[in-house]
């Protein structure tokens, strides 16, 4: 935060940051670095186990907005935390405590600013065109807990440990989409014990419900979600945007209408050159090199 903000009227909803080219963008609040068409997010305070502060919950929104003009350069994205851990959660001190002064002096509408905010990064992340692999190791707590659901895949260490806190703050479950995501992770009955107990998930039960893609060692992790992004980086851009999107969309669509719509998005990615240059090395003999385009 900056030294000039005051603790007692805090910025609960930042304003949005003018990010411009996010390859070329520089961080303030997290790390950001972007190689061989991968980016990667390291949540970067490991002395308190990564916890969110009102700061790095805005740049991680703009950012992942940002992206979006982006999609051939990044073409996946990793989001870990450092120091062997994945996120504690919100900053007791920098995020909760403001909170509740807010909440003592009857300020209904800061609290709500604060939460669109928060709920607007899982918007953001769901919306950005590239797929998003959670790194996750040791504590993975609150809305940390919420960005390893947000992403579309997982990869953990059976040393994680996942927790959805809320409940045990006197808040409810229902925070930034989780009652929505959570249960088309995990099957409702399990979501719904997550939510109401805020009990932590180990990484091997964690793997066994479907929240986890994967289990490998902690020490295997960086390298194993790289090799996952490398994959889907090195895959056809557009059509895994398409892919996403339709994810997405067909949530709360009947069956007809989800066909109808993949008819639709499969003739769009047909028009591409990367189909185009898929059958060419196929008829060739040889492995297509796309370009997301």
């Amino acid at each position: 935060m900056s030294s000039t903000t005051s603790r007692a009227e805090p910025e609960v909803a930042p304003s949005p940051l003018s990010i411009g080219d996010p390859v070329a963008y520089r961080a303030r609040h997290i790390r950001w670095e972007v190689a061989d068409g991968i980016g990667t997010i390291t949540l970067d305070r490991p002395e308190r186990k990564n916890p969110r502060t009102f700061d790095s919950y805005a740049e991680l929104r703009d950012l992942f907005r940002a992206l979006g003009s982006a999609r051939r350069a990044v073409r996946a994205v990793v989001i870990a935390g450092a120091g062997g851990n994945f996120c504690s959660g919100g900053d007791v001190h920098e995020i909760i405590g403001p909170l509740v002064a807010l909440q003592r002096a009857g300020d209904m509408g800061g609290l709500l600013r604060f939460t669109r905010m928060t709920g607007d990064v899982v918007k953001a992340m769901r919306a950005c065109p590239q797929p998003i692999i959670a790194a996750v190791d040791g504590v993975c707590a609150g809305a940390g807990a919420i960005l390893a659901m947000a992403s579309d895949m997982r990869i953990g260490t059976a040393r994680s440990r996942t927790a959805f806190l809320f409940v045990r703050v006197g808040l409810a479950g229902a925070d930034m989409g989780a009652c929505a995501i959570l249960p088309r992770i995990v099957g409702h009955g399990r979501a719904s014990e997550l939510l109401f107990t805020g009990r932590a998930l180990a990484g091997d039960e964690a793997h066994a419900w479907g929240f986890l893609n994967r289990i490998v060692a902690p020490e295997e992790l960086a390298a194993n979600a790289r090799a996952l992004a490398a994959e889907i980086a090195a895959g056809p851009g557009f059509a895994h945007a398409m892919t996403k999107t339709c994810l997405e969309q067909e949530w709360d669509m009947g069956i007809d209408a989800a066909i109808e719509a993949e008819a639709q998005a499969q003739a769009i990615c047909m028009q591409t050159e990367d189909f185009a240059r898929a059958y060419d090395a196929f008829a060739a003999r040889q492995k297509p090199v796309f370009q997301g385009d």
